[in-house]
C-alpha cells in the first residue's frame, strides 16, 4: 500500500482523503515529492481497459454507461499507483449537450455531422444548466468513481475550453489549421463571442455539477490554443478561462493550454491553481511568465515512454530536477495508446521515489 499523506478535508466535496498530495502541491502546501499522474491515463496502455472497452460498440455508450466509466476511471490508480484519478469521459459531451451531435470514428477521431454555420445555429443551442443536466452520466460517473476510490486518491474534474469546444463545433473535426473556425474569429467576432458565452455558461454549469458529484479538481483542456495568434487567445479565450475560472472559487482549477506558449503572463494571472505545460515549453521559461504563486503541471514528452528503463528514468528525474518543487509531475501531452505499459510504470515509479530533501 503506498504511504498515508497528511488527510485534510478535500476543498470541494468535504471528504477525507488518505493521498491529498496532489491538492496540497495546488494549495501551495509543502511536500516531500511531487504528485504523478497522467493525462489519458485511463485508457488502451492498460489490458483491463481494452478488456472493459470490448464489452461496448461504440465509445460513446462506453462513455454514457456510469457504472463502466466509474471502472475505467479508478483501473489507473489500481494498475499505476498514480497520485490522481481523472474521470473517464470526453470534451464533446458538452457540445452534444448543446445540441450539436458528434460521431467517434474509431482510428479517426470525432466528426460532427453538423457544424455552427451561422447565428441561427447558435440561437438554437441550448445552454447553461439545462444543457448541464443533460450530462446527468458524467455525474453519476464521479460518484460511483468516489465510491470506489473510497478515498484512496483525489479525483479530477474536467471539460474542454470554450475556444477548443467552439473550434470543433465550428470546424466538424479536427483539423491542421481550423481555419473555418479561426476565420469566424476574424469575419464574425460578434457571433463568436456568442457562440464562446454559451459554451462558457454551460461549462461553469457542468463543472459547478462536477464538484456537486465529488471532484477534488478540475482541469480546463484547451488542446487547440497554440492554434490561435496571441491577439486572438487574449480576446477569445482568455476572458473565458476568466469567467469559468472565478465561477469556481472553492476548488483548485488547472489550466492546460496546449502550444500557448506566448500566453503564459496572461494564463498566470487567472485565478487557478495550476498551470499545465506541453513538452515545448521549458520549466524556467514557464516560471518566470506564470510567477511563484501558481503551481506547474507536466511536461515530460510523452515519447520518452517508448525509451529503456534507464533514458525513462534519467529523462524524468532532469525533469523534476529543472521543475522544483510546486510541481505536479505529468506528460507535456495524453500518453498515446500504444505507449508500453512498462515505460509508463517506470515514470510513475521514478517519480515517487523523488524525496526533495534528498536532492541538491
Amino acid at each position: 500500500m503506498s504511504k498515508v499523506f497528511s488527510a485534510q478535508p478535500a476543498a470541494a466535496s468535504g471528504d477525507i482523503l488518505h493521498n491529498d498530495l496532489l491538492l496540497r502541491v495546488a494549495r501551495g502546501e509543502p511536500t516531500d515529492r511531487p504528485p504523478v499522474w497522467l493525462m489519458r491515463q485511463a485508457g488502451r496502455i492498460l489490458p483491463q481497459y481494452r478488456a472493459l472497452r470490448s464489452n461496448f460498440q461504440d465509445f460513446k455508450t462506453f462513455v454514457k454507461t456510469p457504472e463502466a466509466a466509474a471502472e475505467a476511471t479508478v483501473q489507473p490508480v489500481d494498475e499505476l499507483g498514480v497520485d490522481a484519478a481523472i474521470i473517464f469521459s470526453d470534451i464533446l459531451v458538452v457540445p452534444e449537450a448543446m445540441g450539436l451531435n458528434y460521431e467517434m470514428i474509431e482510428a479517426k477521431g470525432p466528426r460532427f455531422p453538423e457544424v455552427i454555420e451561422k447565428k441561427a445555429d447558435v440561437d438554437a443551442l441550448i445552454s447553461g444548466e439545462n444543457a448541464a443536466e443533460r450530462l446527468y452520466y458524467v455525474f453519476e460517473a464521479l460518484r460511483l468513481s468516489k465510491q470506489i476510490l473510497a478515498g484512496r486518491v483525489p479525483l479530477i474534474g474536467f471539460a474542454g475550453a470554450p475556444w477548443t469546444i467552439l473550434a470543433y463545433m465550428v470546424e466538424g473535426s479536427g483539423s491542421k489549421t481550423f481555419s473555418r473556425a479561426r476565420r469566424l474569429l476574424y469575419a464574425e467576432p460578434a457571433l463568436a463571442h456568442n457562440l464562446l458565452q454559451k459554451i462558457t455558461d454551460t461549462t461553469i454549469a457542468y463543472l459547478q455539477r462536477q464538484v456537486a458529484a465529488g471532484a477534488n479538481l478540475l482541469q480546463l483542456f484547451d488542446s487547440w490554443a497554440g492554434e490561435l495568434p496571441p491577439a486572438h487567445y487574449r480576446t477569445f479565450a482568455v476572458p473565458y478561462l476568466q469567467q469559468i475560472c472565478e465561477a469556481l472559487p472553492d476548488v483548485p482549477k488547472t489550466v492546460f493550454a496546449k502550444g500557448a506558449w506566448f500566453a503564459l503572463e496572461d494564463l498566470g494571472e487567472l485565478p487557478c491553481e495550476v498551470i499545465g505545460l506541453d513538452w515545448n515549453i521549458p520549466p524556467a521559461f514557464a516560471r518566470a511568465r506564470t510567477g511563484e504563486s501558481k503551481a506547474l503541471q507536466g511536461n515530460l514528452d510523452p515519447c520518452t515512454l517508448y525509451a529503456d528503463e534507464k533514458t525513462i528514468a534519467d529523462e524524468t528525474n532532469e525533469m523534476l530536477r529543472q521543475f522544483g518543487r510546486r510541481h505536479i509531475a505529468n506528460l507535456g501531452h495524453g500518453v498515446y495508446p500504444d505507449t508500453p505499459l512498462e515505460g509508463v510504470k517506470v515514470f510513475v515509479e521514478t517519480v515517487k521515489k523523488w524525496n526533495y530533501g534528498k536532492q541538491v
